[in-house]
């Protein structure tokens, strides 16, 4: 017997998959516990429309990380932190600081969480990167300058 899944199963799939299942499976468990429907032709023409929406937006959520990819890729971003006269830093710089600095930069809101930083401690520069999306993580550097006392 046909199912469409209604939730992840993880000895069959996950949910929206149409899958081939035993009569007495079926009738005997998925479908009294609400896992699973009866696969026919207006469940699957609905089952495919979603999956083709849920592609659609995949695609436009990737297009557009890859469109601020490309506005941070190979940036340098520049981090004003008040320092002592022997040159050391007070406190370190954080995310939220890098964030803001770069959202200045591009114009367009990052978050904080997904930026990957060292600890950045002392004046210099340093690689970072930001996870905008599945495999688009653009490289960039901060560069930590001495604000005054």
């Amino acid at each position: 017997m046909k199912v469409i899944l209604k939730q992840d199963i993880s000895s069959i799939g996950k949910k929206d998959e149409i899958h081939e299942v035993s009569d007495g499976y079926a009738r005997n468990y998925l479908f009294p516990r609400g896992l699973a429907a009866v696969a026919d032709a207006g469940a699957v023409n609905l089952v495919k429309t979603k999956n083709e929406a849920k592609a659609h937006h995949e695609a436009e959520a990737r297009a557009a990380a890859e469109a601020l990819a490309a506005k941070i890729k190979d940036r340098v971003v520049t981090v004003a932190v008040k320092g002592g006269a022997s040159g050391k830093m007070y406190g370190k710089v954080t995310a939220k600081d890098v964030a803001e600095a770069l959202s200045r930069a591009i114009g367009e809101e990052v978050d904080k969480k997904k930026l990957e930083l060292p600890a950045i401690k002392d004046f210099g520069s340093y690689p970072a990167k930001v996870r905008l999306y599945a495999g688009v993580v653009p490289a960039f550097a901060v560069k930590v300058e001495s604000a005054g006392l």
